[in-house]
């Protein structure tokens, strides 16, 4: 099983009484921190403008920005967004932004790519709230606009979504064949059909039951389209709180759940922090957590990327897992 970490940007309420002026710096810590060791393959943030569970006054960082920051200040770590909207930026001005930040990195950029579903902050900015088959067919339109540009270096398409004519994308990202597609998301008649044609990593539950399903079809959306399903790296997101005894997760659970509470409402903080402790196989010791994610790589699961809630104040939990966990799951 190979391993990513998010890095906190503020989405998920992960920057709470840190001073915006010192945020950047935590996160650009974080980064080479996970950059410097050998567990981590890759970081990751979240492409989304307005805070969860509920929109807050909070900072939200723009993902793409940070890419190219990390780009410049990191060596070694792949950087990754999970998931970039496809309607949020015209997709050959983003395969552009995409190929000078690869060549920024060195080769190091992943394109984490979905149709988008955060209506708020949608019509927040403009956006509308399109049908989710429009938000999916601009996702596969969006796709093949990146494919050309990336690898020709220059896009053409007169589709029912995006029309670009000769959009010149040079030079190209530094990877051969283009940067990685990693397609976010489990809907089963269009994004994981999206995910067989183009992607070559998938994103989508890792519960196991929900996962062996969402598996069954991509295999059957493999055949159907020609291709290979066994090239196709499944990966999940974890929420992970980790600790030594039940008691210190406890603790941990209580700890986040009171700083969440100081800027949205107790029942929103309670019920997020029951969302995770609830859904999530990565909360617990780590003897209970080695346990619940090697029953889903036995099921295929070959990329588990992890979302540290306390990351910002406190690397411990982090630590826990690059010392008792990675090694058990490799």
């Amino acid at each position: 099983m190979r391993f990513g970490i998010f890095i906190p940007q503020g989405w998920r309420l992960d920057l709470v009484d840190i001073d915006p002026a010192a945020q950047w710096g935590v996160m650009r810590d974080l980064a080479q921190r996970a950059d410097a060791g050998d567990t981590w393959e890759s970081l990751w943030v979240y492409d989304h403008f307005h805070t969860v569970p509920a929109p807050t006054e909070e900072a939200t960082h723009e993902a793409w920005t940070l890419m190219a920051a990390f780009a410049a200040t990191t060596s070694r770590i792949r950087l990754g967004q999970m998931c970039t909207a496809i309607s949020y930026r015209n997709p050959a001005y983003l395969a552009k932004v995409a190929a000078t930040t690869d060549l920024i990195s060195g080769g190091r950029v992943e394109m984490g790519i979905g149709g988008g579903w955060y209506e708020h902050e949608w019509r927040a900015y403009g956006y509308g709230f399109p049908s989710a088959g429009e938000r999916l067919g601009r996702l596969d339109e969006g796709i093949q606009i990146f494919r050309q540009a990336w690898t020709e270096g220059k896009a053409t398409l007169d589709g029912r979504y995006y029309q670009v004519d000769g959009a010149i994308v040079r030079p190209l990202p530094l990877q051969e064949g283009g940067i990685p597609i990693w397609v976010a998301g489990g809907g089963e008649k269009k994004t994981l059909r999206i995910a067989a044609k183009y992607a070559q990593y998938t994103n989508f539950s890792g519960a196991p039951e929900e996962f062996t399903h969402k598996s069954e079809i991509l295999r059957a959306h493999c055949a159907e389209v020609g291709t290979d399903f066994d090239a196709i790296v499944r990966s999940s997101n974890f929420n992970a709180v980790i600790g030594s005894t039940e008691a210190e997760v406890a603790q941990r659970l209580s700890a986040l759940q009171a700083r969440l509470a100081t800027v949205i409402s107790d029942e929103q903080a309670k019920s997020f922090v029951d969302g995770i402790l609830h859904t999530s196989p990565a909360v617990g010791t780590p003897e209970q957590i080695t346990e619940r994610l090697s029953a889903v790589g036995d099921l295929g699961l070959g990329y588990a990327i992890f979302n540290f809630p306390e990351a910002a104040y406190d690397t411990s939990g982090i630590d826990l897992f690059e010392r008792e966990i990675a090694p058990a799951l490799r």
